[in-house]
């Protein structure tokens, strides 16, 4: 053990504050293998500094995964749900869009299915001692796809014009609070500052592979995304057609080396079931999301890999805080009380899901306290709250989208809600009508007074937790106004140690029980569905498809 100390004492000297806690934590032994990798990865620890540090508390050493066989060449064809609006890296919303952006650009840090942190257009970031400034070293040669170098000057523009709350940046949902417009500063050519707007200590998280738009793109950008699709990403465009798809070819000069596929083709549909048949037909090697809903004929079936992905994606269902039939905390609170989770998870997702508890600390984050007793269906309890609140029953539009599983979803919301005398009418949408302009006033998305909405996997839980639920959240659908329920959230968000964040994330839970602003029904794994060909394609819960070590056929 001795010895033990003395190395990690060593691996300690010169490195930021916030780097040494996390050291401290796993001599500590408070911190297991995983938790370490994902926190050294999050403070900028090196993967050989960690490894050094693992093997002197006797954790195994980091492996690499094994590529498996595949035979380079040839076009990969991918289904996916069409994106909602136009691919604009600025604005885009959805994880349909998602998936056109990320196979023509690249991340500064690439959050992987274990929530460490990886290098990727940056090769190592440092904090200042309490995590207000951070300091990303780039990755050198990299090539744009119309053969520019990739520079700070590049990484700076990308970032302050998502920051610039005068573009309409859906980053905004995540910037905002934590780095405002022309907080990223160039120190020279190979290295960039983030100066943050408070302390964070997951600020990576903010510009990795979670951040759908945070793809570096050339500094002169001019909003003409479609028709060029310039980045530093693997794949070059073809050709894109608006609800029809896009393709795209190897980029050669790849900066980790050109891809093994010659193409790739993404193909856009409306609904889940065509991919269902175009993928068992053959006519495509890859469902980028299949959801148990619509997709039975995959399951157990030896023609499909299903690739299962534990994450904390969910629903949202939102209800008007500050005026109409939800005002009062209690009816709230009732509605919550109807839905039988368990019954629904096992329903719509065959178990593939954990329980919601009505806050958006998923099973899967280290920070969640999982001593919050789960709240569960009681139709007694609920009409006395009804009661208690004055009210027998009401009638109530309940708004959403026709994607996965939401219909079917919205269709028990209705059925639960009538034991307790609310009557529902649904109004489910096409996404586009659904999120409209994503702002108040011009999107049914936030302007219902009971409504649904599909929240994507991320590394971390700040953007759920401000974005839809801070009293100025760019998301906040339900009119959450608590000034508490602020303060804890920017406690959280500054604070460094995991034992700080689950002691806060205990009250946020708690908090959010009581005033039950959102339902959070269940946290659903993430499904990708493949033909058992494809193979070394690494997908994640955000709906990335990595693709440039895959093969087909």
């Amino acid at each position: 053990m001795f010895r033990a100390i003395s190395n990690l004492a060593a691996l300690r000297l010169g490195r930021p504050a916030m780097q040494n806690e996390v050291i401290d934590e796993l001599l500590a032994g408070r911190l297991d293998r995983r938790a370490f990798l994902r926190h050294g990865s999050r403070v900028g620890l090196s993967m050989a500094v960690m490894a050094a540090a693992m093997k002197t508390v006797g954790f195994e050493p980091i492996g690499e995964a094994r590529a498996e066989g595949g035979q380079p060449g040839g076009t990969m064809r991918i289904a996916l749900i069409a994106p909602s609006g136009k691919i604009d890296p600025v604005t885009v919303s959805d994880q349909y869009g998602l998936l056109v952006l990320q196979q023509v650009g690249d991340f500064l840090v690439l959050d992987g299915p274990d929530l460490v942190l990886k290098p990727m257009l940056a090769t190592e970031w440092t904090p200042n001692d309490d995590g207000t400034v951070w300091t990303f070293k780039l990755r050198e040669n990299v090539k744009f796809h119309d053969g520019k170098t990739m520079t700070a000057d590049d990484v700076v523009a990308s970032i302050n014009r998502l920051a610039d709350p005068a573009n309409g940046s859906n980053a905004l949902s995540a910037f905002k609070g934590v780095l405002s417009k022309d907080g990223a500063k160039k120190v020279d050519d190979l290295t960039v500052e983030f100066h943050l707007d408070a302390p964070n200590g997951n600020f990576p998280y903010y510009l990795s592979s979670d951040n759908y738009n945070a793809i570096i793109l050339p500094a002169d950008y001019s909003g003409d995304f479609e028709m060029h699709m310039v980045g530093t990403g693997p794949f070059k465009l073809d050709k894109y057609t608006p609800k029809v798809g896009a393709s795209f070819v190897k980029n050669p000069n790849y900066w980790d080396g050109a891809p093994l596929l010659d193409r790739v083709e993404l193909s856009f549909y409306n609904d889940q079931q065509p991919q269902v048949l175009a993928l068992l037909g053959g006519q495509v090697d890859v469902i980028q999301q299949v959801t148990v809903q619509g997709s039975q004929s995959l399951f157990n079936n030896p023609a499909v890999e299903i690739i299962r992905l534990p994450s904390n994606a969910h629903r949202e269902i939102h209800m008007k805080c500050q005026s109409g039939p939800f005002k009062d905390k209690r009816v709230r609170q009732a509605m919550a009380l109807t839905l039988d989770r368990p019954r629904l998870i096992q329903g719509l997702f065959r178990g593939m899901a954990e329980l919601g508890n009505d806050s958006p600390f998923a099973p899967i984050f280290p920070s969640t306290d999982k001593t919050v007793e789960q709240r569960a269906k009681d139709i007694d309890k609920a009409k006395q709250l009804m009661a208690d609140a004055g009210t027998t029953g009401f009638d109530v539009t309940f708004t959403t989208m026709q994607i996965q599983e939401l219909p079917a979803l919205a269709s028990l919301i209705k059925n639960a809600a009538a034991e307790i005398g609310i009557n529902v009418t649904l109004k489910i949408e096409d996404s586009g009508a659904y999120y409209g302009s994503a702002v108040p006033g011009k999107s049914d998305w936030l302007d219902s007074e009971f409504g649904m909405t599909d929240y994507g996997h991320r590394g971390i839980p700040n953007v759920f937790l401000t974005a839809p639920l801070k009293s100025d959240g760019t998301w906040n659908a339900a009119n959450f106004q608590n000034s508490d329920y602020d303060k804890l959230v920017t406690d959280y968000v500054a604070a460094i140690e995991l034992k700080a964040q689950q002691e806060i994330a205990g009250k946020i839970q708690r908090l959010l029980l009581e005033e039950t602003p959102i339902i959070y029904p269940y946290f659903y794994d993430y499904l990708t569905a493949a033909s058992p060909k494809v193979k070394n394609m690494q997908p994640t819960a955000m709906g990335q498809l990595f693709l440039q070590k895959a093969t087909v056929g």
